[in-house]
């Protein structure tokens, strides 16, 4: 009986473990990675205003209108 007891709490104490370094893994991961849900540029590269224009209209902050007007301005 007494075995078991010991099987089980090694068992137990090596799953802690492993999940305490999973998670720690996870953190580091998503603290680095960069990741805040909107594509991004290679470093060092700035959007192009037509990258910019592009965004603001997808995200709603102009018609398309005043997109269509703004895409002709740029193009010549």
């Amino acid at each position: 009986m007494m075995g078991f007891g010991m099987g089980f709490g090694l068992l137990l104490m090596i799953l802690f473990w492993v999940g305490l370094v999973a998670l720690a893994v996870w953190v580091v991961k998503a603290l680095f990675t960069g990741d805040k849900g909107s594509p991004t540029l290679p470093t060092g590269q700035a959007p192009t205003a037509r990258e910019i224009l592009d965004q603001r209209y997808a995200r709603g902050e102009i018609t398309r209108e005043q997109y269509d007007l703004m895409k002709r301005e740029l193009a010549g």
